[in-house]
């Protein structure tokens, strides 16, 4: 399970460096992809196989469907680790999710996401406002 959150800079080269405690649970390789709400996702092999077959089960004659099948799985790239323990995510990953220097690496359970610092923290700071309301909604109902 991933978990926490870490604050890193892309270098000159736009590598960056995946900290150990996520690297430890990755083999030599991880996929990454377009994450939700401005996010980059980044998987495990165990966890990324789990996530496909979510992703194909889901009906593939709904139009819906075959377009994230296939804007998810063209954005979609295996890394290496170099030996610093770093990825260069392509630059259209990048782009997507305006990382710039400043980044946000954090676990989300299966997987971790990689955000820009200003877009996480903007996010974060309201969401934290809501997690009452939300786990009421969540939780609370089903009484």
């Amino acid at each position: 399970m991933f978990f926490g959150e870490y604050r890193h800079n892309l270098d000159a080269k736009g590598r960056l460096t995946i900290p150990a405690k996520f690297r430890n649970q990755c083999q030599d390789t991880v996929m990454v992809t377009i994450g939700f709400d401005g996010c980059i996702a980044l998987y495990n092999h165990e966890g990324w196989q789990d996530y496909y077959n979510e992703l194909i089960a889901a009906n593939k004659n709904a139009r819906d469907t075959r377009k994230l099948l296939r804007i998810i799985m063209a954005r979609t790239s295996e890394l290496e680790f170099d030996k610093l323990g770093r990825i260069n995510i392509p630059k259209q990953l990048k782009d997507k999710a305006v990382l710039e220097k400043e980044v946000v690496i954090n676990g989300a359970g299966d997987h971790v996401e990689i955000w820009s610092e200003a877009i996480w923290d903007e996010f974060a700071n309201g969401a934290e406002e809501e997690l009452d309301d939300i786990f009421e909604k969540m939780f609370m109902d089903k009484e």
